[in-house]
């Protein structure tokens, strides 16, 4: 047995030996938890308050589409100020945001409106958390141990879609949805007091004879001047934009297919987090960038899959295995992509980047779920899914072309170092 915890520790957790590490997995995983309650409670909320997805569709836009304005911005703040000061204000904000949110649906004053202001409050400030934390990981491990580092973490930001679904499923059913509410306000205060053990200072390299707006776009430049980051980061935005932007619709799902209300909705989003947790945990023990590679590839197109089986199930079992499918090839493609482009980055640009990359991820999934959505009013959700899901299937066919791309899925020839221009 004892050997068993040695090789599981040895091969799945070997970030977890740095103390500063794991405060910040911790915190993590209450702030991914929180995010995705909130995600169901709000979305839930909405679909009560108005009788349709348009306003779910709405309020999760405002929650995710701060990604394309605030990130870049966040990305400057963490490569000028300290990283871990600034995930301290960013937690700190959130809470008080979060307890807000809580007085004013327990005192019956959430309309829509005040839904949307404030998951856009709650959005940007938790894109500003992930770019932060994403350019402070790095500097937490041992560069050999990076891949294990943003694997476990990955599999907390994944994971969180079922303990955060999970946590409220009692509430929502037995108690009170306001309950929901505060329970992802202590979530918050939890994940400060974990952000506030992390001890590591770094920060990024601005050049100060060039003005904010200079600094700012240097990220965009860094990115869209080196193919093998550009074409990842295209590919990666088409797959969220194509088979992630189903938050909006699920309540649809949950209603029209499953007649399960707000409980079907968070099993739904607990099986993706279940499916999720599990491959990003087993991505932590790769190592060969081989088998990285091929991976990569596999997940690709199993991303497509997911969605169409979801579209087609109309149990409740086989709709919750098929959001574990969709959880278990998503977080395995965004994995590998994040620790791709994270190997290619130096670090005196990594918020930025992280920024950069945020913008293309947040900004495809901000808009497609509100189009999802509106489309699911008009035609089904179950239509929605399908054509995502096929969509995506012919993107990564096309991909195949990409010579940058293809060095990626099979890594026979040298790969380009840190920072070269050439493919």
């Amino acid at each position: 047995m004892r050997t068993l915890l040695t090789t599981t520790r040895d091969r799945f957790l070997l970030a977890l030996q740095y103390q500063d590490y794991r405060n910040l997995w911790i915190a993590t995983t209450f702030s991914a938890s929180a995010a995705w309650a909130l995600i169901i409670a709000r979305g839930w909320l909405a679909f009560e308050l108005t009788d349709g997805s348009l306003w779910v569709g709405v309020v999760t836009f405002a929650a995710t589409g701060p990604r394309v304005f605030s990130t870049p911005i966040a990305g400057f703040l963490a490569d000028r100020f300290d990283r871990q000061k600034l995930l301290r204000w960013i937690f700190a904000l959130n809470m008080g945001n979060n307890i807000l949110l809580a007085l004013l649906v327990m005192t019956g004053n959430a309309g829509p409106w005040t839904l949307t202001f404030l998951a856009l409050t709650n959005g940007t400030l938790r894109a500003a958390q992930m770019t932060t934390a994403t350019a402070l990981i790095p500097n937490l491990v041992d560069k050999d141990h990076l891949m294990n580092a943003i694997a476990l973490n990955q599999a907390t930001q994944q994971g969180a879609r079922m303990l955060g679904a999970l946590a409220i499923i009692p509430l929502l059913g037995y108690l009170n949805i306001e309950a929901a509410f505060w329970l992802c306000s202590s979530f918050y205060f939890f994940g400060f007091l974990q952000v506030s053990r992390v001890k590591t200072r770094s920060t990024g390299v601005i050049n100060k004879s060039q003005g904010f707006l200079s600094n700012l776009l240097e990220g965009f430049v860094y990115v869209y001047k080196r193919p093998t980051i550009m074409a990842m980061v295209l590919l990666v935005l088409a797959h969220c934009a194509l088979t992630m932007s189903y938050e909006s619709i699920l309540p649809a799902i949950s209603e029209d297919k499953l007649g399960a209300g707000s409980v079907g909705v968070s099993a739904l989003i607990a099986g993706v987090g279940g499916g999720a947790l599990l491959t990003s945990i087993l991505l932590a023990g790769v190592r060969s960038e081989s088998a990285r590679g091929k991976l990569f590839l596999f997940f690709a197109f199993t991303s497509g899959l997911g969605p169409m089986l979801l579209a087609w199930s109309d149990s409740s079992a086989l709709s919750i295995f098929a959001t574990a499918v969709m959880g278990a090839n998503q977080a395995g493609f965004m994995t590998i992509s994040h620790t791709i482009i994270q190997s290619l980055t130096e670090d005196h640009v990594r918020g930025r980047v992280a920024g950069v990359y945020s913008v293309h991820v947040g900004g495809s999934m901000a808009v497609t779920n509100m189009a999802n959505a509106a489309f699911a009013d008009i035609f089904s959700a179950s239509a929605v899914l399908v054509f995502g899901g096929l969509i995506f299937v012919v993107v990564v066919f096309v991909s195949l072309g990409s010579g940058s791309l293809r060095k990626l899925y099979f890594p026979g020839a040298a790969q380009p170092a840190v920072g070269a221009t050439a493919d």
